[in-house]
C-alpha cells in the first residue's frame, strides 16, 4: 500500500503543479478562463490574487516531493492534509468540484497511508 500511496502523493504533487500554472501563468488565458468559468475580465481583475493562490499550490507540491524524497511519513500527512483542508474550503467558499479534484484524492491518499 505504501507504493500505491507514493504514487498518489507524486500524481497530486503534478496536479498541484498544474494548478501552479493554471493560476501564476494562464489565468487569463484561454486555458485558464475555460478551467475557472471566468470572462476575461475577471480574470484580469483578480490575476494578482490568483498568482499568489498558484504560488501556495507549488509550495504544496513542493512539500509532496520533499515527503517523497525524505520519505518521512509525517511530512507526507502534513502536507496532503493540508490539501484536504484546503479543498473542503475551496469547496465550501469557491467551486465545489475542488472537493473532488484536490480534497478527496488526498484524504484516500492519508488513509493508504495510514493502512500502510
Amino acid at each position: 500500500m505504501l507504493i500505491a500511496a507514493n504514487i498518489l502523493i507524486a500524481l497530486i504533487a503534478l496536479l498541484h503543479v498544474y494548478i501552479l500554472v493554471l493560476e501564476m501563468f494562464w489565468w487569463d488565458k484561454p486555458r485558464g478562463l475555460k478551467a475557472f468559468g471566468q470572462s476575461y475580465e475577471q480574470a484580469a481583475a483578480s490575476k494578482v490574487l490568483a498568482a499568489n493562490q498558484g504560488l501556495y499550490n507549488g509550495f504544496l507540491a513542493a512539500g509532496l516531493v520533499w515527503g517523497l524524497l525524505q520519505g518521512d511519513l509525517a511530512i507526507k500527512l502534513f502536507f496532503l492534509s493540508c490539501i484536504v483542508i484546503a479543498g473542503i474550503f475551496g469547496a465550501a467558499t469557491a467551486n465545489k468540484r475542488i472537493l473532488f479534484i484536490q480534497a478527496v484524492p488526498a484524504f484516500i491518499t492519508v488513509l493508504l497511508l495510514m493502512l500502510s
